[in-house]
């Protein structure tokens, strides 16, 4: 299941978005929104998510979110972006890396579930 995550996730969301994969989450981050899609197989499938809820393709960024270690990884297939300067599946500028980490971070480090 594919959770848009506008606050701080609940231990039920985070339950909901790790059923596809078990031990990491799939993420679309809108980095202008500040917001998050989560869950499912594919980061495409939370980046499509995102633009119904409204955001812009150039704000979203693919990245993974690893609760037991409470790390974020930064690539994706989304990422591969020329027009951005981003010729990589990983984001390569660490200014957003670190606004994407920010945004995943505060929505979803420390959440407990079962």
């Amino acid at each position: 299941m594919i959770c848009v995550i506008h606050t701080r996730a609940t231990p039920e969301q985070m339950e909901q978005m790790l059923e596809a994969l078990g031990i990491y989450i799939k993420l679309a981050v809108d980095v202008k929104r500040r917001i998050l899609a989560g869950g499912g197989e594919l980061h495409a499938d939370c980046e499509q998510v995102l633009l119904k809820d409204g955001s812009e393709q150039a704000d979203i960024w693919g990245a993974d979110w690893y609760p037991f270690k409470q790390t974020v990884g930064y690539e994706s297939i989304i990422n591969i972006r020329p027009s951005a300067n981003n010729r990589s599946m990983e984001i390569q500028d660490p200014a957003l890396r670190e606004q994407v980490n920010q945004i995943v971070q505060s929505l979803l480090g420390g959440v407990q579930w079962q």
